[in-house]
């Protein structure tokens, strides 16, 4: 497996890059002072992975400008996260992409993980729907690197897709314990995992279709849930970083987490668009974006 090396400097020494502020990888842009980020430390190590991508031309496009993602038969333009091949767990029912859940919690089946659209996005409106069955949990992660890090031993692993990337929380409200986990909600459907609940919550009841569009607009980010905003944020901000630092991953909680989020996107603030294999059945079906200009 080919892989590009990303070299990141100290977070204390850099102010917040795109789609997430904070440390930036060398030879990216400037990024804008702030008093939010933390003292400076040795910045985690992590390269990222050079796996193959879609050339976006090939997918339909409609007079809109809103392109197909999937259409319904096959995963054209689909693969495993961190690999070049679907994980077997996920397939095609009835026009719908389908993760059977195993039952292993997250990722937990050996024919299992994460998923992405091999394309890098930046500025985008994406669109899709979902339902879950009873008690299920997954989420729509965008801005994703695909990165690995040394362990204790120095051999080298591929990190998880939410290491790098912001969530739109994917829930059962009623049925999962998540929903009553994190503060106020934000873990409960539409919600920016673990740092801003989607308000209202206005999901339906597991086993009926919900839609989701995610709006990401020069660091500007919106969630929706049933043509309802939900969520707004702003990456690349000294608000960023401060959410950040008060959710799971912070600096002190998980370092690699917080460097690759707060500077979200990487050098480019470009990332994948993928779905997450939580151990629980989900559908998704509709899947279209749109690239803003």
């Amino acid at each position: 497996m080919k892989k590009s090396v990303l070299v990141a400097s100290a977070v204390g020494m850099i102010a917040l890059a795109s789609c997430g502020g904070g440390k930036k990888a060398e030879g990216s842009a400037d990024a804008a002072a702030t008093d939010s980020v933390p003292t400076a430390q040795a910045a985690p190590e992590y390269r990222t992975l050079n796996l193959p991508t879609v050339d976006l031309a090939k997918f339909a496009k409609d007079k809109d400008g809103w392109i197909t993602l999937f259409d319904g038969k096959t995963f054209d333009g689909w693969r495993g996260y961190g690999r070049e091949d679907m994980p077997a767990r996920w397939t095609i029912e009835n026009g719908c992409i389908k993760m059977t859940g195993s039952g292993k919690g997250e990722a937990g089946a050996e024919d299992g993980g994460d998923i992405i659209f091999a394309y890098k996005f930046t500025n985008f409106e994406l669109e899709l729907e979902w339902k879950v069955d009873k008690g299920s949990n997954s989420g729509i992660f965008y801005m994703i690197q695909e990165v690995e890090s040394p362990d204790e031993q120095g051999n080298w692993k591929t990190q998880p897709s939410y290491i790098s990337a912001p969530e739109y929380q994917i829930l059962d409200n009623a049925n999962h314990p998540d929903a009553k986990l994190g503060k106020d909600g934000n873990r409960q459907s539409a919600s920016l995992y673990d740092m801003i609940p989607a308000n209202p919550q206005n999901s339906k009841t597991f086993g009926e279709w919900n839609k989701a569009k995610i709006m990401c607009y020069k660091g500007t980010v919106v969630h929706y849930q049933n043509d309802e905003a939900v969520v707004e944020y702003h990456l690349w901000t000294p608000q960023w970083t401060e959410m950040l630092q008060k959710s799971k991953f912070s600096q002190e909680k998980w370092p690699l987490a917080f460097e690759l989020l707060n500077n979200c996107g990487g050098e480019n603030r470009e990332g994948f668009f993928g779905l997450q294999d939580h151990g629980d059945t989900v559908w998704y079906r509709n899947i279209r974006i749109k690239i803003l200009e």
